[in-house]
């Protein structure tokens, strides 16, 4: 009986460091439903969204469109995930947020499958984002929440919905972060 907790105690202490140590280590489905290897991103930098398309917040797709632009050719990508979990302000299906992205905000960065950020069903990604593991853990606190993630596909920084994408502060980190090699 001893060995066998002594086991599972063991077991305990080693399972953390089994999950995804980068956001490189997930595999997410985009907008499409195609599963896509997050390590396709490896050596860009990201800024990760969960974006809602009825929220206060939605008209922030202009920002992080134009941020997209400025900053893609230095090697910056958006990632987009819809959410329903803040005040059921995504209700859509896949196709009519992709729609509804294109036409209305004209989006070319790359969005993915509504997933859960928070709760027992929290997508792997935002375990590795915001978990125990993360140097900048807690739930998300509402639509469009962003997160600054390093070349080497690390957390850098966490903003809250309130940080325009194009505002001074997420600038000043994007272009740190891009200067970094």
């Amino acid at each position: 009986m001893k060995r066998l907790l002594l086991l599972v105690a063991s077991l305990a202490l080693v399972m953390p460091s089994l999950s995804a140590a980068s956001v490189h280590d997930i595999t997410v489905n985009d907008i499409d439903g195609k599963a896509v290897k997050l390590d396709a991103y490896r050596g860009k930098v990201l800024l990760i969204v969960n974006v809602a398309s009825e929220c206060g917040y939605t008209p922030q797709y202009t920002g992080l469109q134009r941020v997209f632009e400025k900053y893609q050719a230095k090697g910056l990508t958006v990632l987009g995930f819809p959410c329903n979990q803040f005040g059921g302000q995504e209700p859509g299906s896949n196709a009519e947020i992709k729609q509804f992205c294109s036409t209305t905000f004209r989006v070319t960065f790359p969005l993915f499958d509504k997933i859960d950020v928070n709760g027992s069903k929290r997508h792997p990604l935002y375990v590795v984002l915001a978990g125990k593991g993360s140097p900048v853990p807690g739930d998300i606190k509402w639509n469009f929440g962003k997160f600054l993630v390093g070349r080497d596909g690390q957390v850098i920084a966490r903003y809250d919905s309130g940080v325009e994408p194009d505002s001074a502060e997420l600038t000043r980190a994007i272009e740190t972060a891009l200067a970094a090699k």
